[in-house]
């Protein structure tokens, strides 16, 4: 990847910094919720998450931390790879069984999914010069090294949902979740 450009790592530094806005944005909305009362965690049971309680703080603190080390650009792979599995599990935990669209009425996946997409090509991509990973670990490191970068934010990102999902998630029975 050629980093010299101003305009690309400016491109890169946009991308970085409005992901990490929008994510963490959603984890103060979910650090207001857990502060509320039990909702947030009976909606993770709900969907087959348990326990809920445990869950909603777990996301919610992703939710929150990973987007401050991704504005800075620090560990950048392993950032996006945490964005992405986060939008993954929403996606098949939630937002799959609405269908494509995002809409008013119902939360289809096209969201989730595009950021999950996106994380996966910026966090191959590299968090450009303008990042702490360039000042701690120089652009010689993996993190600046497409198909080293890419290893890492994929198996972060599905690899992470796939191990999630299988040790947490229980979805509710059709006729459970019909009651």
């Amino acid at each position: 990847m050629y980093y010299g450009s101003d305009a690309a790592n400016f491109a890169l530094l946009l991308a970085r910094v409005w992901i990490a806005i929008m994510v963490f944005a959603h984890g103060w909305r979910h650090v207001k919720a857990v502060q509320s009362g039990p909702g947030m965690a009976n909606w993770f049971e709900s969907l087959g998450l348990k326990p809920g309680h445990f869950h909603a703080l777990m996301v919610t603190g992703t939710e929150i931390a990973i987007p401050i080390a991704l504005a800075f650009g620090f560990l950048t792979p392993l950032c996006y790879g945490g964005v992405c599995a986060l939008m993954l599990v929403a996606m098949l935990t939630n937002h799959l069984k609405n269908g494509f669209f995002l809409s008013s009425a119902k939360e289809g996946y096209e969201y989730v999914l595009t950021i999950a997409v996106l994380s996966i090509a910026l966090g191959t991509l590299g968090p450009g010069k303008w990042s702490l990973d360039k000042v701690i670990f120089g652009l010689d490191s993996f993190v600046f090294d497409p198909k080293k970068a890419l290893i890492v934010t994929a198996i972060v990102g599905i690899g992470g949902t796939a191990a999630f999902l299988g040790a947490f998630w229980r979805p509710p029975k059709k006729d459970q979740a019909a009651s």
